[in-house]
């Protein structure tokens, strides 16, 4: 079973992370250089939209199959080593920080484009771009902790 809580808690790390990095330096570059705000931040929005919605189902399988190895582990009697503290604590701090963006910023995002506030959009979305790369951050933080974090267990 732990093989399986361990798939599922990958897959929903790469979908996280990697559609992070796809937003941040391939989505958004492109349609910066290619559109106009009228254009741009109603893309920007949806498509949005939709990976706030992939990210929601992988922090669920995020937290559900961290906390079920944690679980598996206590239960046979060891020990989480110092490396899963802080993979949880980072985990954590990036739920916060996604949680800003998809339930105020997006929003607000949103309401500007619904009004044709262009500028007022494009405050939210630099907003979003920068928590963005926060939690981009974070994330190579936490697989470094992950892999490397290891070597101090």
């Amino acid at each position: 079973m732990t093989e399986l809580w361990l798939f599922l808690h990958l897959a929903a790390i790469v979908v996280w992370i990697g559609g992070m990095v796809f937003a941040h330096f391939s989505l958004r570059p492109a349609a910066l250089a290619t559109l106009q705000p009228p254009q741009r931040l109603p893309l920007m929005s949806a498509a949005l939209g939709r990976f706030f919605v992939l990210v929601g189902a992988s922090l669920v399988l995020l937290w559900g199959s961290g906390l079920a190895m944690f679980a598996a582990l206590i239960t046979s009697g060891g020990r989480p080593p110092l490396s899963w503290n802080l993979m949880a604590a980072i985990a954590a701090l990036m739920t916060v920080v996604f949680a800003v963006i998809a339930l105020r910023l997006h929003p607000r995002m949103r309401s500007a484009i619904a009004a044709s506030e262009w500028p007022k959009a494009a405050t939210a979305l630099d907003s979003i771009r920068r928590l963005v790369a926060l939690n981009l951050g974070l994330g190579f933080l936490t697989i470094a902790v992950a892999t490397l974090g290891r070597l101090a267990d």
